[in-house]
């Protein structure tokens, strides 16, 4: 039989996140690869999902999401940041951000149009622009001064007459960066100046440390109105097992991303859309809480790694903190990625794998500390092997 896969999608196969979650399972080693809590979100805002359910809240909501949660995102951009969206006709409510970014993507590029996008990148960016029959052209952020950051030379040297959009993630998966005013006016410049649109990635708009400012894109002049920002409860709340998420855009941009959604899940999970709706207008203190919880998590980890004998960069934003190992020996990061679990009993995840130029990633391992606090001193404890 002929290959049955697409030949756009045949790069694809099983993501990094299953493969080496299964290699936890099997080893029973820590999983600090995938990025998910091992706890919950805060109580009253599961308790109202259960009061959806039992209340009978269990059937199609409406397309663009249910009102409430809809005017409770706009309430929050507004209160945060700023921004104001009509909840009736500027926010779109998705099965999670990962749908949001791939049917936005489908919805506003024609095959053959380019799409920027920072490498490292969360790998469903590069499949969802396949899926689009457009081109990814990624740019580099290197370590600089103890953080990831590019060069706004380079940024401006992949725009070409065929780019449509720049993708920004900020707070930045995998590399734990929080773009700076500066970085997103050279992003915004460029939009302004190329005609380009801009979809921001903000699912980890909350968790940022040090007192690090998260900064909309939108929010900066001439930027609402080429921009669709997304995020999701996921990660806000722990609870990405619900994948709740949406859309904030103009009303001719949310339209053209709902035209696409509606043919992929149409619509989802009411319960739970409710329950965010109670998360945004009343939880954001336990978020509070939970960033604080974070910071202390992230610090553990890295006196951790360091004392293992990585190289450590400080995050200040997501649930991840970037390592280079190099000072242990290692060149490979998926070779070492594979042999932690006999080395050292944990799980990571390589960051080659979200980089169009391997290369240039091959020597990084990223490390999850969203993990009970437990968890993350054993998982120190045991990566002190490597230093032995």
């Amino acid at each position: 039989m002929t290959e049955a896969l697409v030949s756009r999608m045949r790069g694809f196969g099983t993501t990094i996140f299953a493969e080496m979650s299964q290699l936890a399972a099997r080893t029973g080693s820590i999983n600090l690869g995938q990025g998910f809590p091992d706890t919950d979100g805060p109580a009253a805002m599961l308790d109202r999902a259960v009061q959806a359910i039992g209340s009978g809240a269990n059937q199609y909501p409406p397309g663009p999401g249910v009102p409430e949660l809809r005017q409770a995102v706009s309430e929050h951009r507004a209160a945060h940041y700023g921004l104001s969206y009509d909840p009736d006709g500027e926010i779109l409510v998705t099965v999670g951000a990962t749908e949001a970014i791939a049917t936005s993507v489908l919805a506003l590029c024609e095959p053959g149009d380019e799409v920027i996008a920072f490498e490292p990148y969360y790998d469903s960016y590069a499949a969802s622009i396949a899926l689009a029959q457009a081109r990814l052209v990624a740019v580099t952020m290197r370590p600089e001064a103890g953080r990831f950051t590019f060069d706004p030379a380079e940024l401006r040297a992949a725009v070409t007459p065929r780019t449509r959009a720049i993708l920004v993630n900020s707070p930045h998966n995998p590399t734990g960066t929080v773009f700076t005013r500066d970085e997103l006016t050279s992003i915004a410049e460029l939009c302004q100046e190329h005609g380009l649109i801009a979809i921001t990635d903000e699912v980890y708009e909350h968790l940022t440390f040090d007192g690090v400012e998260h900064i909309p894109l939108a929010t900066l002049p001439g930027m609402r109105e080429r921009t669709v920002a997304i995020s999701s409860a996921g990660k806000t709340f722990s609870v990405t097992g619900w994948k709740t998420g949406w859309v904030c855009a103009p009303p001719e941009l949310v339209t053209a991303v709902q035209t696409v959604k509606q043919f992929t899940t149409y619509t989802a999970s009411a319960p739970w859309q409710l329950a965010v709706a109670h998360g945004l207008r009343h939880e954001l203190g336990w978020v509070a809480e939970l960033r604080a919880a974070l910071q202390d998590k992230r610090d553990r980890l890295m006196t951790g790694l360091a004392a293992a004998g990585f190289e450590v960069f400080k995050p200040a934003g997501t649930y991840f903190a970037q390592t280079d190992i190099r000072p242990l020996g290692f060149t490979d990061g998926f070779e070492f990625a594979r042999r932690l679990p006999e080395l050292a009993g944990v799980v990571a995840i390589p960051t080659e794998v979200f980089y169009d130029h391997p290369a240039r990633g091959s020597h990084f391992v990223r490390f999850a500390f969203c993990k009970k606090e437990e968890v993350i001193d054993e998982a120190a404890a045991r990566l002190k092997r490597l230093s032995a």
